[in-house]
């Protein structure tokens, strides 16, 4: 008797290529371990024992196989139609069982992965019948009505760890293998194949170019059906070595394609992996998840570059994330998370002028350079082009009717609203509450990605950004930085609290902006809330190293003035990144303090989900370093289950004692002014 084996069942109507898949995952595990694999129907009875094949396998392969002893099982013998010799399947570190049934309900329990592999029903016959030929044609039809009545009373799909797409283009396998590499019962088992993708190295080309950023990223990524761009649409009037100017210096371009290519989703405790034509669901904390694939060195940055991006995850967290981090679970129409992982980018440097191509080694790498730094160059003549005069193409203003928002709270809703919020700060259940609200409208014809070219030129940002995954599509122009922690550990939070709207007479611009410099609730606000990130820092940080190097300063943008402060701090040595993450999350200018009891009056005040608003969006590169910024700022387009899509826009501000309710209403118009009018819509009424 040897110990337990992990046992992998592939599955799927008859003719989507289990077997092949199969037999090519176990060539791959067999260059570290011992496997052995079954295929089913060398066991099934006959062409109508679908059923008591699977009775057969159950009881005389599975369970002794299971329990680490040799199975020994009568085949059938397909020519003579009855029952043929006997066999013996060998236990082994590793057990691929392959075949129509090998993850039914009755053997579920012995399994530790169970892949479902899918395949269009034309391709499937086609197959099939290429592989057995004659044979098989006359029982097509009755061994699809046994399969289709076994999957009507067992829920083998939904239980499916692993889905596959199987396209018969030799991916497969090897999208499977790293979808398996999620699945804790089998990672722990998979640690040379982990070890092995874990040994990455990251090749890099520096060119000297100043390209179009739109173009750039609409050439390389405009056909991506997940793509991420975090842009410094401000960049070009922060120049120099300002701390403005060093949080608008780089730009990331990438999408989830390529030999490394992966995106995730996460929805209330499940996290969904696709990797090629793999989809591998995990249960579990998202930011348990986030442990595991990020927070550790494993590439080192190219000579020259300055940037804390060496290629990783990109997309945002939703604000729901917060049932994590001490919050109430409150559903959303949106993923909390939207993650990919991009094994190759492009980042701009606006202060150097110049342009890196990031890929990790891969057989892909050379062609994706090349192509990359034609594009480079094209999108490079394009910004030529439009600096000496001449438009560029990309940039188009929003198309389609105007969207007619309304708000989930009226005028006198939100106001009913902020004295509430006053009456549990009297009670003392909180100090400050950051009340926010949503307004919603149909997408229609809406173009997102015009409406954000149009939103990056009139409302630059330091983290402006374009995020699609399908359908959903974020597009931000967020002044707010949420935290950063560099490779080496250091770590940054800059709030935001106190908002004036600008005014394009000089006088009155500056009239506005000394009022906030000197408004005593606003300074007020901005204090509390740095005390309340000196705190979240604090749990990982080195004892003594959490400091404000800047206090309710004022910066303007094109909309708005703002009150920022500066916190910083260094993170302790060996100090787990998710989980010093999660311990600021969500943004404490998002929330109020103290930030648990104050979220959950906020979830009896909001009456609905922020969903990705107030979350946070930017990257988790592969030398640990991480930056996002606070969501806020940011139209968001989702479809609505209808065949529709929803524009929304989520606006907020905090509350205090001293918060004179007419006056929160205006800023809360004043916030979303910059979207609303770049879209041509007014604020509900």
């Amino acid at each position: 008797m040897t110990p337990a084996p992990v046992i992998i069942a592939v599955d799927g109507r008859s003719g989507a290529g289990k077997t092949t898949l199969a037999v090519e995952l176990a060539a791959r595990l067999r260059q570290h371990h011992k496997v052995s694999l079954f295929h089913l129907e060398d066991i099934y009875p006959g062409w109508n024992g679908l059923m008591p094949g699977i009775e057969r396998y159950v009881g005389t392969v599975l369970k002794p196989l299971s329990s680490g002893l040799a199975a020994e099982w009568t085949s059938w013998d397909w020519e003579k139609h009855y029952d043929g010799g006997l066999n013996v399947t060998l236990p082994a570190e590793i057990i691929i069982v392959e075949g129509v049934g090998a993850a039914a309900d009755a053997a579920r329990p012995m399994l530790d992965a169970v892949v479902w592999v899918e395949s269009p029903g034309d391709d499937r016959r086609r197959r099939a019948l290429t592989r057995d030929g004659s044979t098989y044609e006359p029982y097509w039809d009755s061994w699809a009505a046994q399969e289709d009545e076994w999957l009507s009373t067992d829920e083998v799909i939904g239980a499916a760890d692993v889905r596959v797409q199987n396209l018969a283009d030799g991916n497969a396998p090897d999208d499977v293998l790293q979808a398996l590499m999620y699945l804790p019962p089998v990672s722990a088992v998979l640690s040379p194949e982990l070890s092995a993708r874990r040994g990455l190295q990251l090749r890099s080309e520096r060119l000297e170019a100043t390209p179009d950023a739109a173009l750039l990223f609409h050439s390389l990524y405009g056909k991506s059906p997940n793509a991420v761009w975090l842009d410094s649409s401000n960049a070009s009037a922060v120049a120099g070595r300002s701390q403005a100017a060093a949080r608008s210096r780089f730009s990331i371009l990438a999408d989830d394609g390529g030999t490394f290519g992966q995106s995730v989703l996460h929805r209330s405790g499940t996290t969904q992996v696709t990797a090629g034509s793999a989809t591998v669901s995990t249960s579990g904390p998202f930011f348990r998840w986030l442990d595991s694939v990020w927070g550790r060195r494993a590439v080192r940055a190219p000579r020259g570059y300055d940037g804390q991006f060496t290629l990783g995850w990109l997309g945002y967290l939703g604000y729901e994330l917060k049932r994590e981090t001490g919050g109430n679970d409150v559903p959303s129409d949106t993923p909390d998370a939207a993650l990919l992982f991009a094994g190759r980018a492009v980042v701009l440097d606006h202060r150097e002028h110049t342009v890196w191509l990031l890929a990790l080694d891969a057989p892909d790498a050379d062609e994706w350079f090349r192509a990359a730094g034609a594009a480079v160059e094209a999108a490079g003549a394009a910004g030529a082009a439009s600096a000496a005069g001449t438009p560029s193409a990309a940039i188009s203003g929003p198309s389609g009717t105007v969207p007619e928002f309304v708000s989930r709270d009226s005028a006198t809703d939100y106001k009913r609203k902020i004295a509430d919020s006053q009456h549990e700060i009297s009670e003392g259940n909180s100090y400050e509450i950051c009340l926010t609200t949503t307004l919603e409208a149909p997408a229609g014809e809406l173009d997102p990605w015009a409406s954000y070219l149009s939103l990056r030129r009139r409302n630059p940002a330091p983290f402006a950004s374009y995020l699609r995954f399908g359908e959903l599509v974020v597009a931000s122009t967020s002044p707010e930085r949420f935290l950063r922690i560099l490779s080496d550990g250091g770590m940054r939070a800059e709030p935001i609290k106190g908002t004036r709207g600008r005014s394009s007479d000089p006088s009155e611009d500056a009239a506005l902006r000394q009022d906030l410099e000197t408004s005593l609730k606003d300074r007020a606000e901005n204090i509390m809330i740095v005390d309340l990130l000196r705190n979240d820092l604090s749990h990982f940080a080195i004892p003594g190293s959490v400091t404000v190097s800047r206090l309710c300063a004022i910066e303007s943008y094109a909309t708005v003035h703002q009150m920022v402060s500066t916190i910083d701090a260094h993170l302790r040595p060996g100090a787990p990144r998710a989980e010093a993450l999660a311990a600021a999350f969500p943004a404490g200018s998002m929330t109020g303090a103290p930030k648990i009891s104050t979220m959950d009056i906020l979830d009896q005040l909001e009456s609905g989900p922020r969903g990705i608003y107030s979350g946070a969006i930017g990257y988790f590169s592969l030398n640990a370093a991480t930056d996002l910024a606070v969501v806020i700022r940011t139209m968001v387009v989702n479809p609505d289950g209808a065949g529709g899509r929803t524009l929304s826009l989520g606006v907020g501000g905090a509350i205090t004692a001293d918060s004179v309710a007419d006056d929160e209403y205006e800023e809360i118009r004043t916030k979303a002014f910059g979207v609303l009018s770049t879209l041509g819509a007014e604020f509900p009424s």
